[in-house]
């Protein structure tokens, strides 16, 4: 196992072997991760796989509405709110897990907040649709 793999190594606990990349490399490398990111979500989270679902038909909803650029850019954006806080909320998740499986309460706390933050996002759906839609 190399210096940049090894569990608590340098090169991990300084963000990884693409830390000091700058500028396009940077941005290249970034662009994987995240899509990396997002096929770990489908793969291992259902409400995530729910929310993409819920995604691919209120999005092309939103442009077919009446609405003017700024409502359906509102629209959408709480849409995509909605997977940006369940992939957050993921992370989290993930974190405490890794850390340890046993029950405590700050572990409780963390993963009730992800969850407060992903209700949150969704009730914040049909309030901004609705205000778009109906003023």
């Amino acid at each position: 196992m190399s210096e940049q793999e090894r569990p608590g190594s340098r090169a991990i606990r300084d963000g990884g072997p693409h830390k000091g990349k700058t500028g396009v490399t940077r941005i290249w490398n970034a662009l994987f991760c995240s899509i990396d990111g997002l096929r770990a979500g489908v793969k291992h989270e259902d409400a995530f796989r729910q929310e993409v679902l819920l995604a691919a038909l209120l999005i092309p909803a939103a442009l077919f509405t009446p609405a003017s650029g700024v409502g359906k850019a509102l629209m959408i954006g709480a849409v995509l709110l909605v997977l940006i806080v369940e992939l957050l909320n993921s992370a989290v998740e993930a974190t405490v897990d890794r850390v340890s499986l046993e029950n405590h309460h700050l572990a409780k706390r963390a993963k009730d907040f992800g969850s407060a933050a992903v209700t949150l996002s969704l009730l914040n759906v049909p309030l901004m649709w609705g205000l778009v839609l109906f003023g």
